[in-house]
């Protein structure tokens, strides 16, 4: 396994998040990633531990923005709607509700996903 660069603290806030977060096939768990170079969310059915929907903004930007994370909010609405799914849990991953993740949110919900 990798090791990651995140702060014990962080790490902290992540684990005590997904205590309580859990996704299942009608409602799974939509995990927002927040990296320096682009926003990738994934919808997650926890008790397979199948990924049944993911959006990116890898290859349209250099670098993220909120602009950018709105967009990838609008796409996963899209491929949650290709995949009959209606509902979801948001999983921040122990960041704060704005900037990235609060355009993420918000676009999801503009586009016709109930979270």
């Amino acid at each position: 396994m990798k090791p990651t660069r995140h702060t014990p603290q962080f790490e902290q806030r992540i684990r005590r998040v997904r205590q309580v977060v859990a996704g299942t096939a009608q409602r799974p768990r939509m995990a927002i990633f927040c990296g320096g170079r682009s926003t990738t969310v994934q919808l997650i059915d926890d008790v397979t531990g199948r990924t049944l929907a993911s959006a990116s903004d890898v290859k349209e930007a250099k670098r993220a923005t909120v602009a950018g994370a709105s967009v990838v909010g609008s796409l996963i609405a899209a491929a949650a709607n290709q995949a009959t799914i209606r509902t979801a849990v948001l999983d921040r991953r122990g960041r704060r509700y704005h900037g990235r993740v609060k355009a993420v949110a918000e676009a999801a919900r503009a586009a016709g996903l109930s979270i």
